[in-house]
């Protein structure tokens, strides 16, 4: 039997929306082509490269550098601006997105350190 590991759930809910934001970022590739931006093989290139990224940085939530980690993906995605606005507006999108999500495990943090929240197991 696994032992108890309350934020397990919040690493999913992680994990789910770095997948969600790999996916989107390679979804920016035809909007980028289709309004004219003219992004060129290499800016294509990097989106590839950052939505490959996203994706992969989903099998390493449960790493003590998973923050950084996240927030420096969220720092790469808001730089495609300069490659693509759609591409910024994603970043936009779910940099918004990630603040809530760290918002809420920090306030489940404090509860749970206050003993306000109720324990399973």
């Amino acid at each position: 039997m696994r032992p108890y590991d309350p934020e397990r759930g919040l690493r999913g809910a992680m994990s789910a929306t770095l997948l969600l934001e790999g996916i989107t970022v390679l979804l920016a590739i035809p909007v980028a082509r289709n309004t004219g931006n003219g992004t060129s093989g290499w800016g294509v290139l990097s989106i590839v490269v950052l939505a490959f990224a996203l994706i992969a940085a989903c099998a390493f939530v449960r790493k003590p550098y998973a923050t950084a980690m996240i927030i420096g993906l969220q720092v790469l995605t808001l730089l495609g601006w300069f490659i693509s606005v759609p591409l910024g507006m994603v970043g936009v999108i779910f940099g918004l997105v990630w603040l809530t999500i760290f918002y809420l495990r920090a306030e489940f943090r404090r509860r749970t350190a206050a003993g306000t929240l109720p324990r399973a197991g």
